[in-house]
């Protein structure tokens, strides 16, 4: 295996572990998340329980989601061969959900806790996934 993979499988197991780390914080937190991410103060007041809930559970899920992204990256690391088409899709869609930032507040995108994770959304991941459809071919 070239030393350039060896590269790619470790950036491949660093990202899904992050990727993993931020799917707990949110599919085991919820919207309030579970505050991994720094800053304890309060950012939300639930003013309709139920409807808090089911949102809540949605996030949850999405978070879950996030996780499983997470641990397809960290199984790549492992088995890039087999899992090249995935990590390719996966990285993909990470680049669709940064596109996504955009239908909402542009001005929060130019905020530093954004646009580090923007970079990586739209720059970051899909120079990953085209590396790892390069990678030992």
């Amino acid at each position: 295996m070239a030393k350039t993979n060896y590269l790619l499988r470790g950036v491949l197991a660093l990202a899904g572990i992050a990727v993993i780390g931020l799917g707990l914080n949110v599919g085991l937190g919820g919207i309030a998340t579970l505050g991994w991410q720094g800053g304890t103060t309060p950012f939300f007041a639930v003013t309709d329980p139920g409807l808090f809930a089911v949102r809540d559970s949605h996030i949850r899920f999405i978070g879950g989601v996030w996780l499983a992204a997470g641990l397809l990256l960290l199984a790549g690391s492992l088995a890039l061969p087999r899992l090249r088409t995935a990590l390719v899709a996966v990285t993909a869609m990470v680049f669709v959900g940064g596109l996504a930032r955009f239908s909402g507040d542009l001005a929060v995108l130019m905020r530093p806790a954004v646009t580090m994770s923007l970079g990586l959304e739209l720059l970051g991941f899909p120079l990953l996934g085209w590396w790892a459809w390069r990678a030992e071919r």
